[in-house]
């Protein structure tokens, strides 16, 4: 019971440092990145995916990239990790902390993001 109780906790903090912009990052995933870091992680996507990024992951993957929410958030070089189909399958049915975002954002989105991702080696 106490081991629920302690899960349902550390369940519900991590999930809460990812929805708040404002809360310190509990595992030291993300530093504050200056707007320089921040423009050098979105070079090479379009403003079409800087937008869905912005507006689904930044919460939890940081404007940088480095990651809010311990080291399997950041997306530095997820292309090395994961190939673009990997990618897709990760954005769509989420896992690991991750919510999916199939039917929430749009295929072409979804493949737009996957595509950029997985270029950052």
């Amino acid at each position: 019971m106490q081991a629920a109780a302690l899960a349902a906790v550390l369940a519900v903090s991590l999930l809460s440092g990812c929805a708040s912009k404002n809360s310190p990052e509990p595992f030291g995933g993300g530093k504050s990145g200056n707007a320089a870091t921040a423009e050098e992680a979105m070079a090479g996507a379009s403003e079409a995916v800087q937008a869905v990024y912005k507006q689904s992951c930044l919460s939890c993957h940081a404007s940088n990239l480095e990651g809010r929410v311990g080291p399997k958030t950041n997306l530095k070089q997820v292309g090395a990790r994961l190939s673009k189909e990997q990618i897709v399958k990760q954005i769509e049915n989420g896992g690991n902390g991750m919510p999916g975002f199939h039917g929430k954002l749009k295929p072409e989105e979804i493949s737009a993001l996957a595509e950029w991702l997985a270029a950052k080696k």
